[in-house]
Order: C-alpha cells, then sequence, then structure tokens
C-alpha cells in the first residue's frame, strides 16, 4: 500500500478499451499533471531479459518467449482468456512486481511535490471489485472514466489492433461495462466527439478537481 504525505489530488484514470483513455492522460499532462501509466510499467517489466518474463515462462511455457527474448502476448492472452485459474495465476505474478514499481513511481512524484497526479490503470474498477492489483490498495481524491460508444470503441479497436469486428466485440465485452463504470466514477469524460471537445472536457474535470482539494 502507498503511504501519501499531504499533497495534490492523487486521480485514478480509466476507460473501457478503445475509450481513448491513452489521449486523455497525454491531455491531463500538458495541463501540468503527472501521469504514471500501469500498463507501460507493465511493458518494462516485461521487456527482454526482465526477470518476470523467467517466471512467466516456468509458468506457462517456454513457448512464450520469442528467439529476440520477447514475451509472445498473443499467446500468453490465448493462455489465460477464459481461464480463470491461469489468470490468477499470472496476477499472482504480475501484480506484486507492477504494484511494488507503481508505488516507487507514486513516491518519487509525491517528493517532487506534484500538484496533480494522475494513475492510468485500464481496470481500475475491475481491480477495486476482485481485491487485486494497484487500484485495490490506492487511495484516490478522484476516479475519471473516459467513455465512448459502443460502436466508437469498435472501430478504434480494429483501427488500432488490425482485429475483425468480433475481435473487438469480445475485448470489449470481457471487461465491465462502461454503465457498470459511469455509476463508480466521479467524472466521465466523453470522448465521441473531436479532440477539440474532449480537451474541454479535460480542462474543465481538470479545474474542478484542483478546486476540490484544500
Amino acid at each position: 500500500m502507498c503511504d501519501r504525505p499531504s499533497m495534490g489530488a492523487i486521480v485514478g484514470l480509466t476507460g473501457g478499451i478503445g475509450s481513448g483513455k491513452s489521449t486523455v492522460a497525454r491531455m491531463f499532462e500538458a495541463l501540468g499533471a503527472t501521469v504514471i501509466d500501469a500498463d507501460a510499467i507493465v511493458h518494462e517489466l516485461q521487456a527482454p531479459g526482465a526477470p518476470m518474463l523467467e517466471e512467466i515462462a516456468e509458468a506457462f511455457g517456454a513457448h512464450l518467449i520469442d528467439a529476440n527474448g520477447a514475451l509472445d502476448r498473443a499467446a500468453l492472452g490465448a493462455i489465460v482468456f477464459g481461464d480463470d485459474e491461469a489468470r490468477k495465476r499470472l496476477n499472482g505474478i504480475v501484480h506484486p512486481q507492477v504494484g511494488a514499481e507503481f508505488a516507487r513511481r507514486v513516491r518519487a512524484a509525491q517528493e517532487a511535490g506534484t500538484a496533480l497526479l494522475v494513475l492510468d490503470i485500464p481496470l481500475l474498477f475491475e481491480g477495486r471489485r476482485a481485491g487485486t492489483g494497484t487500484s485495490a490498495v490506492m487511495r484516490f481524491d478522484a476516479t475519471v472514466l473516459v467513455a465512448a460508444r459502443e460502436e466508437t470503441q469498435i472501430a478504434r479497436v480494429i483501427a488500432r489492433d488490425g482485429a475483425t469486428r468480433e475481435e473487438a466485440l469480445d475485448r470489449i465485452r470481457a471487461q465491465m461495462t462502461l454503465d457498470e463504470k459511469r455509476g463508480l466514477a466521479d467524472y466521465v469524460i466523453e470522448n465521441d466527439g473531436s479532440l477539440d471537445e474532449t480537451r474541454r472536457q479535460v480542462e474543465a474535470t481538470f479545474e474542478a478537481i484542483s478546486a476540490a482539494q484544500p
């Protein structure tokens, strides 16, 4: 768990796949927030040669590491998708290491005196519900959901990943629904329109969260 001294707000940023959360994170950063990206930490800890890869190979098979020493994420996903036990085993490897690095970066940001710290956590509400991962042990001053219509999500996933419509739908519906997340978030940014429309919402949210701090 991250002990936090008095500082600016800690914000949990989340959104469904294809909602445009990364775009919103960059907008918060442009406004002066410090952003810590959970997915980026996972990728760093799973870089070729990283100790985590050895643990994953031991648990799920050496074939998951390619000739260049990189993790075959698609093959690993095929193993754990739909298999609760395999996913729990993987989470048991990934979450403690990611959580420790996340906590280290949060402490560094606190010590630097950042005015607004945004923690970009894709499965924030899912983690809270399951009691696992960084979001289960972090305390947030506010949570922000980036939302988009399902058709917008589908189009973005297809364009970004080269997925089929069916594959995009499977990924979207494997997550908690955006309607459920709306009921849990303190702020919602609707990201179906132009970048300017999204930026205006981000600016308003930034100002509202900042104004609410003592």
